[in-house]
């Protein structure tokens, strides 16, 4: 089974510091079938995107902006943002701020 794992795993408030899933992504990837799983990978290599992110430039997937009801963000803790992007940041970025 495909996994975007490097084994440097440590939950940073939901986001797993290696391979930037959410804790529900990693909980729920052996219940996943193939085309879930190739699709949060394609979202995390920047395969799969809906804007760039408005902090560091890199290709970010929003599920909402991709027209669903929720978004991968949901699952995580609140963090500290500057409300000055109306846009979301991407795993990395959002990973980095500091937890509410």
């Amino acid at each position: 089974m495909k996994t975007p794992c490097i084994a440097a795993c440590k939950n940073n408030g939901g986001i797993c510091s290696g391979c930037h899933r959410t804790m529900a992504e990693i909980l729920n990837w052996s219940k996943m079938d193939d085309n879930q799983r190739e699709e949060i990978m394609n979202k995390l290599s920047g395969e799969q995107t809906t804007h760039a992110c408005p902090e560091c430039g890199e290709a970010n997937h929003c599920d909402i902006a991709a027209g669903k009801e929720t978004c991968w963000c949901f699952e995580v803790e609140e963090r500290e943002l500057d409300k000055k992007h109306n846009i979301c940041l991407c795993r990395k970025c959002l990973e980095s701020k500091a937890l509410v």
